[in-house]
């Protein structure tokens, strides 16, 4: 039998490689986390695949991104606004600097990063640092960030690794130059391996926005006919058009060729969407399968592995389950079983039909921190075991373009979340920004002919970035970040700007927050992503409880009530062997005199945690600082599959607050999220 019979699935992998645009202003990066994924993740990530020669993949750069990587090779240090501060001595400090930095500096991944560091471990534990100190936490934090790549072949990686502590100012001075230095390397990288055929590199729209909102806002409304949409809506197919049109020029310029494939921004297509990418060439697109099961009217998943066409433009569907278990399941396996179970599940779609081809697409650089060595044993394993595989061949999305494919006869709109735009329209929130930016537009349009080519350059560019993506997912209570209102003013501000270019009175619903005062809010959101939270009663990062469901308990003061409880908001979470709490408020309450009851439908006896004398080992462990923070073994609860959370909060032996105050808080203990992954 001839070896290419024996190929009987092909696979095609997409790693999605996308950070905000971290520029304020002043052009200058606001957090470090490019410089960061970049000396981690970005070189490393095609660096693996290369050593394995009959390994290819496709790898998805968005624009902003890749200007951001361009901004370091340019400027260096002086773009980012952390390495800066960095780079200073640490008496040279400000107060707000220097808890700042220590803030950014203790956001790695505890038991991946940092424990593996035992000076970085046990400083990370400090909550005063001394001068020196704080050096050493600022080097280590760096090196905790170098990706195997680095650690394998830069010297001063090397070498500093070696030293593990004691560092001075010139091995600080030293790493930040060698690591900046770095960066210049990695775009020529893709470059280069594109060029030998084993990856290829495909893009997104511009600004990364929801293009089917763009071109047709009653998009939302054929996804899901609950959801309600701005009535001001007008269709802005000229900037769907431009987001394109931007986002190819810059492709050119930095790699020399044409982009042959886009993964639309949070996988969102519409029918229109695809003919804009048909007439500006793009070869093929991506998107999850629940888009292509509501296309066809049916969910058997045996129509999911094939190419297929619409409009001449080739159309690839991520297996979501498999994509989830490498961005959420393996990490919790060994590698070699990870692996094995990989190809386990490919064997068991090989044996279902002719020939398939699995489409395996998640986020490219996020995932391997939790992963133990940076994911490098899993991808080893994976690599190899495929490459051993006769029967299972890797391919680039280019190369799959080129494949024949099944005509489709129509495309449903939608997104990776649930098929449809409800994550990005519909809350009062979020229906509230676009009215903001519609009714600019429609102003604009009257005024555009009077104004200078220079003024209507700059606001066609605010407009295109007040259309990204990341504002909308941000208003509402489908997401909850601590700096909801920070986003807000952000995206105000590039509309305030616009009626500044026009020279006309900014009106006064552009300063009135989108966002109310989190006192009026009433805010539940449900648990996204699993957490691994260090119980310190501290916010270690603004990571650490990323993901987390939240409760605003203010929410449920009325203005009748004369008294109101301690605890003002209440998170929770979980991981495979944890369920996490935090309660944040007026905690110096708590502080003496004080105990947190928790009371569970599976036991008869409740958890009572004496604030004063709080178990840092155990099943249950806990802290108290500025907020408090609690762990219980899920051990605890052997045989159950949900439990039904409530807790009391009593000061000097009275009970003055009960939680949740308007909500039953049930926790499915098997849920791992993986609905919820993002690419």
């Amino acid at each position: 039998m001839d070896e290419n019979e024996l190929i009987m699935l092909k696979l095609a992998f997409l790693w999605h490689m996308h950070q905000p645009d971290y520029r304020g202003s002043d052009g200058v990066m606001k957090m470090p986390w490019v410089f960061l994924h970049a000396i981690k993740d970005y070189y490393e990530m095609p660096w693996l695949l290369s050593q394995h020669k009959n390994i290819k993949a496709t790898f998805n750069l968005t624009p902003p991104l890749i200007e951001q990587l361009m901004l370091y090779e340019k400027m260096g240090v002086e773009c980012d606004r952390f390495l800066t501060l960095l780079c200073k001595e640490s008496h040279e400090l400000g107060t707000n600097e220097r808890e700042w930095v220590i803030k950014i500096c203790k956001s790695s991944r505890f038991d991946t990063m940092i424990k593996p560091l035992s000076r970085f471990a046990e400083l990370f534990e400090r909550s005063v640092l001394r001068d020196c100190e704080l050096l050493e936490l600022e080097v280590l934090f760096l090196l905790s960030w170098c990706g195997n790549y680095l650690r394998e072949n830069e010297e001063i990686v090397k070498r500093l690794l070696d030293k593990a502590k004691g560092f001075d100012s010139a091995d600080k001075r030293e790493l930040v130059d060698a690591l900046i230095g770095f960066i210049p390397k990695i775009l020529p990288f893709y470059a280069e391996l594109q060029d030998r055929g084993l990856v290829s590199i495909s893009t997104t729209p511009m600004n990364h926005p929801i293009l089917p909102l763009l071109i047709d806002m009653k998009n939302a409304v054929v996804s899901n006919p609950k959801t309600a949409i701005p009535s001001n809506h007008m269709p802005l197919l000229e900037d769907a058009e431009e987001q394109i049109v931007r986002a190819i020029a810059l492709y050119e310029e930095r790699f020399g060729t044409t982009a042959k494939g886009f993964w639309p921004a949070e996988g969102a297509v519409d029918e229109k969407s695809v003919r804009l990418y048909s007439k500006y060439g793009i070869e093929w697109i991506a998107t999850d399968e629940e888009i292509l099961f509501r296309s066809l009217n049916t969910d058997n998943r045996k129509n999911l592995y094939f190419p297929y066409s619409f409009e001449g433009v080739r159309v690839l569907f991520r297996d979501h389950f498999l994509s989830d278990l490498i961005g959420f399941t393996y990490r919790f396996k060994e590698a070699d079983r990870a692996a094995d179970d990989f190809i386990s599940r490919l064997e068991t779609i090989e044996k279902s039909g002719k020939e398939p081809f699995v489409s395996v697409i998640l986020d490219g650089e996020n995932a391997w921190e939790f992963y133990k060595n940076n994911g490098r044993d899993f991808f080893e394993n994976l690599y190899s075991k495929i490459e051993e595989t006769k029967w299972c061949q890797t391919m680039t999305m280019d190369e799959v373009a080129e494949e024949k494919a099944l005509s489709l006869k129509r495309l449903h709109p939608g997104s990776w979340i649930n098929g449809n735009f409800d994550t990005w329209v519909g809350h009062p929130q979020k229906n509230a920004a676009w009215e903001l930016l519609f009714q600019t537009k429609t102003d604009y349009f009257h005024h555009k002919d009077e104004l200078s080519r220079e003024a209507k350059e700059k606001i066609e560019h605010h407009f295109l970035v007040c259309e990204c993506s990341d504002w909308f997912w941000w208003y509402g209570d489908d997401h909850h970040t601590e700096y909801a209102d920070d986003f807000d003013r952000l995206f105000r501000s590039h509309l305030i700007e616009i009626y500044k270019l026009m020279k006309l009175a900014v009106p006064t619903d552009l300063f009135r927050p989108i966002v109310p005062d989190q006192n009026l809010r009433s805010l539940i959101s449900e648990p996204k992503f699993p957490i691994h939270p260090v119980i310190d009663g501290k916010v270690s990062s603004f990571f650490e409880w990323l993901g987390s469901g939240m409760i605003d308990e203010s929410a449920a003061f009325s203005t009748m009530e004369a008294a109101r409880g301690p605890i003002e908001k209440l998170y929770w979470g979980q991981d495979e062997r944890h369920i996490y709490l935090r309660f944040d408020g007026t905690i110096q309450k708590l502080k003496r005199e004080s105990a947190v009851i928790i009371y569970t439908d599976i036991e008869d006896e409740p958890i009572v945690l004496d604030t004063e004398h709080l178990p840092k080992r155990g099943d249950v462990k806990a802290a108290i600082d500025t907020i408090v923070e609690i762990s219980i073994d899920k051990r605890s609860f052997t045989g159950a599959r949900t439990i039904l959370l409530r807790i009391e909060i009593e000061i000097k032996k009275r009970v003055v607050q009960t939680l949740p105050g308007v909500y039953e808080l049930y926790i499915d203990l098997d849920d791992d999220y993986s609905e919820n992954w993002f690419v």
